[in-house]
């Protein structure tokens, strides 16, 4: 349990914190005060100790002074958010509670874990946390209100921007890669089947008698929970997959499963404890596995496939309309995407390892030798195999109005919003009631404003 609870620190950004850690003695002894007045909002020392303390727990350099101003930030937003009338939609609101509560609870433990770590019952910090989660969609909404009043930008800002722009402080355009496939995949249906094979005889055998535990530890594919016996930990139903956490709550405890198919492949599960919507299980997962006479079948096929296009039998394009069986390239001759951007220019990070290796030493218009890769579907990706033609190269280059407008256009767009948004805080650091206590008076803030709301004391 020791352990959980010093994950669970790394995820308290929003726990509201109320007990000073022990290096907040150095301000003078306080234990605990009000530091700021923004408007009608205040910010307590201890409201800042517990972002020092969930920072430090991952890791992050926890500067007191600038969690200070990122609050009073935030506050002036959510004020003029509430003036402009923007509100809350309460049902993303919800989701983002539940989630959050949710994983609270698992890194936990528990609710019971929980609130004797966090010194509150979880009405309480539900309360707390479901209003900085309100107040944070409100900050967001008001700066996006701000860069909306931004009128329209034209090539003319963009050139603007070229022509007074530093040559050097302009964004350099990374190597980028357009490039179609042709995709085959191995026989699933086999390889699924001989996993429910392989994983019905490990059920009979703890029906026979033998522990769940020590089969999980021998044949489990999970390496996460494999070595502690497929023991997942108390957690919340929510953060696994939909299949796997409904046969769980369907359990009674000490029962084992049938077959649970998911994404991540076929499980085996033993409900040990169940909670509310909270389940500690074990489970046993076998992913499908493939031989080298079902890579070798695949890539005669697609050598074939290959030949054909080099000899001009056929095009490639039309290759991948009739023989490649991945549906979201089909279609369209083969053309790769990216799933997150839809752009079909992808940059060295963006590309699968497997597929940078194949297209890395081709000219475009070159194909390459049929390669194993992976696809987009599931956690990690499915098996596939394919071959890859590049179609084009950008090299990498500095960029340009002409190469580069959208690009630029962005670039601009963001500079102007950071100017907006920068103005807007200035002005409402000049017209609103703040007050900061004298203990941050040597803070070096970003913005001048706010030193000269640093309270005098006589």
């Amino acid at each position: 349990m020791k352990n959980k609870l010093l994950k669970l620190a790394a995820a308290v950004a929003l726990s509201g914190l109320t007990v000073l850690s022990a290096q907040a003695q150095k301000y003078r002894g306080v234990v605990d005060k009000s530091v700021a007045i923004v408007g009608n909002e205040m910010i307590s020392l201890s409201d800042i100790e517990a972002q020092v303390q969930a920072m430090r727990a991952q890791g992050m350099p926890a500067d007191r002074c600038q969690i200070l101003e990122n609050m009073m930030q935030s506050k002036l937003f959510v004020a003029q958010a509430r003036i402009d009338s923007l509100t809350v939609n309460q049902d993303q609101a919800n989701s983002q509670l539940e989630q959050y509560v949710a994983e609270m609870l698992t890194r936990a433990g528990g609710e019971d874990e929980l609130v004797k770590y966090l010194g509150k019952p979880l009405y309480k910090l539900r309360q707390e946390w479901r209003t900085q989660i309100e107040e944070q969609t409100l900050a967001q909404q008001e700066q996006q209100e701000i860069a909306g009043k931004i009128p329209e930008l034209t090539p003319y800002d963009v050139k603007q921007f070229l022509d007074t722009a530093d040559v050097a402080s302009l964004p350099v355009v990374p190597i980028k890669y357009q490039m179609s496939q042709i995709c085959v995949y191995p026989d699933r249906e086999a390889a699924a089947l001989a996993v429910k094979e392989r994983l019905l005889a490990i059920r009979e055998r703890i029906i026979g008698g033998e522990r769940f535990a020590t089969l999980a530890r021998l044949y489990s594919e999970d390496p996460g929970s494999a070595r502690k016996g497929g023991e997942l930990g108390m957690a919340s139903k929510s953060i696994f997959w939909p299949a796997f956490s409904d046969a769980a709550m369907a359990l009674k405890p000490g029962t084992i499963s049938q077959i649970v198919e998911t994404p991540d492949g076929f499980h085996i599960i033993e409900v040990l404890e169940k909670k509310g919507d909270m389940f500690n299980a074990r489970h046993i997962l076998i992913k499908p596995s493939y031989t080298m006479a079902d890579q070798e079948k695949a890539f005669h096929r697609l050598d074939s496939l290959r030949t054909a296009i080099i000899d001009s039998t056929i095009t490639f394009e039309a290759a991948a309309r009739f023989f490649s069986e991945d549906p979201a390239t089909r279609t369209n001759g083969g053309q790769m995407a990216d799933p997150n951007t839809g752009s079909a220019y992808f940059e060295i990070d963006q590309l699968k390892p497997q597929d940078y290796a194949a297209v890395q030493d081709l000219q475009p218009g070159e194909i390459s030798e049929p390669i194993a890769s992976l696809d987009n579907e599931g956690r990690d990706g499915n098996l596939v195999y394919k071959i890859v033609r590049l179609d084009k190269i950008v090299p990498a280059h500095t960029a340009t109005f002409e190469s580069d407008y959208t690009e630029l256009l962005g670039l601009v767009r963001n500079q102007k919003t950071v100017e907006a948004i920068g103005k807007f805080l200035d002005d409402k650091i000049d017209t609103s009631y703040i007050i900061i206590d004298p203990l941050f008076g040597d803070c070096e803030f970003s913005r001048q404003g706010w030193s000269r709301k640093v309270r005098k004391d006589d």
